[in-house]
């Protein structure tokens, strides 16, 4: 008997059910090695009588924050907003400017070590600059979240445009591609895993590298990474290398 007859002749229920436990699995492992580390933190915190001064319990930080949640609320509008606005501002220049880098050698040998080389001063000492410029308030929180997140996004798409195959490209400028149609039809679709894998890493950046920074405006930022998530999954699941892909059932 062929293997391949003898995989087709096994019944698609229990390869379904197979794939459908392997993904709950994948959906709950997250929150148990969440929940894992949080009870290691507090029997370690217990088990050393470590001074909650040097390092709190889990439980002691949830007490505090129910204590102040008042205060917190009343703060996390405002952060989450500044963070969005100047993480937004991030997704649209880091686009636009790893289209640039990534399509354009001269662009990227210019102004790559510049970005470098900026992107490598401390955050902390650029932020006492800004309150001075602008004073306290939302447009230096603005500010910090766009300079947190914007080079990520920029180097990565700027990677995924430029590691588009020559042989590719020469196929494409044999057919009557211009640069601009190369770039847009294989090029952003070709960047797409690398926009969103720099987008969960910078939004999380963003909010917490906030001038403002709570627990409330933390979990916002989670919450945006689950969208930012849910997004990916659905524009670029061509990309996806795993083990649904492999145990996908034959046609």
């Amino acid at each position: 008997m062929d293997v391949d007859d003898a995989i087709g002749r096994v019944p698609a229920k229990p390869r379904r059910r197979s794939r459908l436990r392997r993904k709950a699995v994948r959906k709950v492992l997250p929150w148990i090695v969440i929940i894992a580390i949080f009870v290691l933190w507090e029997i370690t915190v217990r088990a050393f009588d470590i001074e909650q001064f040097v390092l709190p319990a889990p439980t002691a930080i949830f007490a505090s924050g129910w204590e102040w949640r008042e205060q917190m609320l009343d703060n996390a509008w405002q952060t989450f907003m500044t963070t969005v606005v100047g993480f937004s501002f991030a997704i649209i220049f880091g686009l636009i400017g790893g289209v640039l880098f990534g399509s354009s050698t001269l662009v990227y040998d210019g102004f790559y070590p510049a970005l470098v080389g900026f992107n490598s001063i401390p955050k902390v000492a650029v932020i006492p600059i800004l309150v001075i410029w602008f004073g306290i308030g939302t447009i230096p929180a603005i500010v910090t979240a766009f300079l947190i997140s914007f080079f990520p996004i920029l180097v990565n798409v700027a990677a995924g445009i430029a590691t588009v195959e020559p042989e590719l490209k020469d196929v494409l400028r044999a057919l009557g591609a211009r640069r601009w149609q190369i770039v847009q039809k294989v090029g952003l679709p070709r960047s797409m895993p690398y926009f969103f894998a720099s987008l969960k890493v910078a939004i999380t950046f963003a909010f917490v590298g906030s001038i403002v920074a709570e627990t409330v405006a933390a979990n916002k930022g989670i919450g945006m990474y689950l969208v930012a998530e849910f997004i990916e999954r659905r524009t670029t699941g061509w990309a996806t290398r795993g083990v649904d892909a492999a145990g996908a059932p034959r046609a």
